[in-house]
């Protein structure tokens, strides 16, 4: 049976540069990349070298601590680069496509009529595998286990989030073959989040096999670790699986097709894009044909994802392994006369600092200036007003930087997720690095749990 939910805490920021609801089929050919700095937790071994030829769904790596799991080649043509950091750290395997897209096959299957050993085998031999995220520690999910539910947000509430019902409209059938794998994985159910404000699109509307729960509220409204606390928590000892709506449509036609297929509809949005609009890519895509020619001549910031939770990127970067947008923000370079002593008629504030709360539906240009310096973390009771979770974030918060395990298990460590804490980040006054403590606190356990 389905729920409705209404989440009372969040906060919506409503900026400038959403992108058209206009689909743009980009160019195929170029260079691509997958980047294991994408997969927390990953020791990355390599399975090829530069000048090697590939396939789309060949191996490019595995990891070393389960070789079973592969990370595969997102189109065909050859290996242009590998590109690495400190101490020859892994960063980015570069695929020069030819444009020619030959893919490697794969298992033709009806999902609803395969066993799951079957569907499980599919998914790691074409390097899909990697789309299933776990909690707890938000890391790649362990195809040994069995999760008690799998989680599907079928919406983004983060500030220029894409539309996730525009973007499906024509992807039934996949996604209906995609569900159909997952409900495989699991014993218990395969839950959707929609936003309840209004009708969902027929793609989610439609399916079967899965429960349909509707969730009302500000940002953090479309996160998957709200919809997990709401519906199915995330105690010691269980584990739940979540991943994301084109995710689903790609392992839908893995097994329509038996080709991994890593197309995918995008939104490049920001106040500095001329014309933000959504493209129709291959993942892995670079950022530079998207902007070129269409962005302002300001200093820029691009970032794979949203403004929120997503990483910085060159201008010639590469879309993230789990992400759907770009975003193109002005650089925060420059001191602001009188700072927040001004009026700020035209500068967002989460609380009524600036005159600007009394034109609510403002669309608002946001710099990375982090305005302010690093300070004590302070108890204010501000994270309380947008942290939907019934866990006191502050206090986990502390918990991690002291590396207290018993304390960190006490207070939700297993429910939560870096992207969980990204409102508090944005909202904090002492200007702290929140999600990467999330993040530390997260590894730190799954080494000491495993």
């Amino acid at each position: 049976m389905s729920e409705s939910i209404t989440i009372r805490k969040g906060l919506d920021i409503n900026l400038r540069g959403k992108a058209e609801k206009v689909f743009i089929k980009a160019d195929t050919t170029g260079k691509y990349a997958v980047k294991p700095v994408d997969f927390p937790g990953l020791t990355p071994k390599l399975a090829v070298e530069e000048g090697s030829e590939v396939k789309a769904g060949s191996v490019l790596f595995y990891d070393k601590a389960n070789t079973e799991i592969k990370f595969t080649s997102p189109v065909s043509g050859k290996v242009f680069e590998i590109v690495r950091g400190d101490r020859r750290k892994l960063l980015e395997v570069i695929i020069e496509s030819d444009g020619k897209n030959e893919s490697e096959q794969f298992l033709q299957a009806d999902p609803s009529s395969s066993d799951r050993a079957t569907v499980v085998s599919n998914l790691l031999n074409s390097g899909l595998w990697p789309a299933i995220k776990q909690r707890p520690y938000n890391i790649i999910a362990n195809p040994a286990l069995s999760p008690k539910s799998v989680f599907i947000s079928g919406f983004d509430s983060a500030p220029l989030g894409v539309d996730f019902d525009f973007i499906m409209q024509d992807h039934l059938k996949e996604f209906q073959a995609g569900i159909d794998a997952l409900a495989k994985l699991t014993d218990g159910k395969v839950h959707l989040g929609i936003n309840g404000k209004y009708p969902p699109n027929p793609a989610f509307a439609n399916v079967k096999n899965v429960q349909v729960n509707r969730f009302i509220g500000k940002h953090p409204a479309g996160n998957v670790g709200t919809h997990i606390h709401y519906i199915d928590p995330v105690n010691k000892g269980e584990i739940v699986w979540t991943t994301d709506p084109q995710s689903v449509v790609t392992i839908g036609r893995l097994f329509i097709t038996g080709k991994y297929d890593a197309s995918k509809t995008i939104a490049l949005a920001g106040s500095e894009v001329l014309r933000p609009r959504y493209y129709k890519v291959i993942s892995g895509c670079s950022i530079e044909p998207l902007i070129k020619e269409n962005v302002t001549d300001k200093p820029l910031r691009c970032i794979s994802g949203n403004v929120l939770t997503g990483t910085r990127i060159a201008p010639d970067g590469y879309l993230g392994f789990y992400d759907s947008m770009f975003t193109v923000i002005p650089e925060g370079n420059k001191h602001e006369f009188m700072g927040w002593l001004a009026p700020g008629f035209s500068k967002f504030s989460a609380s009524r600092l600036f005159f600007s709360w009394l034109n609510p539906k403002r669309e608002y240009i946001v710099d990375t200036n982090v305005k302010g310096g690093r300070r004590a973390l302070m108890i204010t009771g501000s994270f309380e007003k947008v942290f939907p979770f019934d866990i006191l974030p502050m206090q986990l918060l502390k918990a991690i930087i002291i590396e207290d395990i018993d304390l960190m298990e006490k207070l939700g460590i297993y429910e939560v997720a870096e992207e969980d804490f990204a409102l508090c980040e944005f909202i904090d006054t002492s200007k702290t690095d929140i999600q990467a403590i999330v993040r530390k606190g997260l590894d730190l356990m799954a080494k000491e749990m495993n």
